[in-house]
This record gives C-alpha cells, structure tokens and sequence, in this order.
C-alpha cells in the first residue's frame, strides 16, 4: 500500500481585506522594490492610484507583520520579513536544484524515497522542497511543499538538532505536541535527549511515529558558513528500512556530505 502524507498545513494568516487590497498590496510592494529610498504615503497614493486613507490600514497590517517598515522620516521601505522571505525562495529554488540528482542517487542507492526539506517561513514546521519517490510498488510519498511537525519526523528532528539552546528549548515549551502513533515521542525530556543524540551521531532515525508503518531517516545538510540549510530523508516501510538499515544510513551520510560540500559547507555527516 502506497504511504500517503496527510493533507498539508493550509496557511495560517488570515486575510485581512477585500480582494482589491491584495492588488493594492502587490502594487506597494511592486513600487517598494523598484527604489532604494522607499516611498511616501503620498507618493504610493499616487502609485497605486488609490487614496491615501484606503492605503493606511493597509500599510499599518504590512508594518506590523515586519513587510514593510516606516522610517523616522515617514518613507516606507521593504521590511524584514519580506526580504526575508524573498531571499529563503531565492535560495530554496537554487537548492533544489543542486539537490536533484543527489536525490536520485540517494533512490538508486536505497530504492526509497529521498526528500529534501528545511524550516517553513514559521520554524516550528518543516517544509518539503524537492522529491524522488521510489519506484517500489510499497513506498512512502509526499508532497511537495507540505508542512510538517518536527518533533515527530525524521527530518524535523535532525532539524531540531541544531537549533540553538534557547530556541530549541522555546521549541519545546510552546508546541503543542499530538500523539500521532503509540510510537510518537512527546515528553520534552525525551526530545531533548533524543535531539542531542542525533546532533552527536549526524543522523535521525523514526520509526512509526508520525505514520504507522512508516519510517524516515535524515541527515544535515550545512552551508558554507556552518550552518544546517536543510536536512535529506529516506523514507519507506517499516520492516524494509530496518532489514537495510546499515546500507541506508551509509548511503545517506555519503551524499548528505557530497551535497554539504557543492554548497561550500565543510560538514555535513562526518565529523569535523
């Protein structure tokens, strides 16, 4: 039986306005972009060829989300947040490309799926970004572009791994954390030892937690200035990914390395 990811994680911000402010929305940050010095209320009123007054409630939603900023002299200019959010696309885009055929090798290596993820614009998901799905009749599939949890799959945790103490433990104390399977760790002791393992040992093992019957293991993959851009997972069946777990975990410190190393990284399953 095919292994089916559960529906995605639909988006978590509501709309705040009519369907004619997103136009008006896309145009401000249309004419934030096109200039460095930003812009004046008024000058955007003119811009997007609407009044001032409907652009304010407007402007004050994007400066609270860290969109847009307000500068001491009134000017606006792209915020945070959104550049961001344009540079994580921009380097996302170019990871899964360089990533691909690594994928495909991870799948004629281990005949399961290879997936590459990172953190999701809100860190306490994951993100899927690419796959090469087995070709075995029995397998594990995903979509591209759905959401996880981290604290129960293979790759959220090799993720947590290296999140830093006080994020890691901030991580812990907010997420509400759901009993999927019997075999789903949810004690926060449990997880902090478990992350500090696999932080130790380069790799994560899951075994019926998220889906029962199902089981992932994943891997870090640094960029050059050290730090964990995304993880690589293998997925499949339970018994098939115990019977070839030596292979597997082989196989997947190999080209967690050889991808660490194509993005500049100096690590990524070996120890430095």
């Amino acid at each position: 039986m095919r292994k089916s990811a559960e529906s995605s994680r639909g988006n978590s911000t509501a709309s705040r306005s009519a369907p004619q402010s997103v136009g008006r929305i896309f145009s401000i940050l249309n004419l934030l972009a096109e200039g460095q010095a930003g812009a004046t209320l008024s000058e955007l009123a003119i811009g997007v060829g609407a009044p001032k007054t409907s652009l304010v409630g407007l402007l004050a939603g994007l400066t609270e989300d860290g969109i847009v900023k307000r500068e001491g002299t009134g000017r606006y200019i792209l915020g945070p947040a959104f550049i961001s959010l344009a540079m994580r696309t921009v380097a996302g885009r170019e990871l899964v490309t360089l990533a691909r055929p690594f994928l495909s090798e991870l799948v004629e290596l281990t005949g399961e799926t290879a997936v590459i993820g990172t953190l999701a614009t809100d860190p306490n998901w994951l993100v899927y970004l690419d796959k090469v799905e087995s070709t075995n009749p029995i397998r594990y599939a995903v979509e591209v572009g759905e959401q996880r949890e981290l604290y129960c799959t293979a790759l959220g945790k090799v993720l947590l791994a290296y999140f830093d103490s006080g994020k890691l433990k901030s991580y812990l104390k907010s997420t509400k954390r759901i009993q999927f399977t019997g075999s789903t760790l949810t004690e926060k002791s449990q997880l902090s030892s478990e992350v500090a393992l696999i932080k130790d040992q380069g790799l994560s093992r899951t075994r019926d937690e998220r889906i029962s019957g199902a089981s992932g293991l994943a891997a870090p993959v640094f960029s050059g200035d050290g730090e964990v851009i995304a993880g690589l997972l293998i997925a499949g069946p339970s018994d098939r990914m115990n019977k070839n777990a030596k292979n597997n975990e082989k196989h997947l410190r190999k080209v967690a390395v050889a991808l660490t190393r194509v993005l500049g990284g100096a690590r990524g399953g070996e120890k430095t």
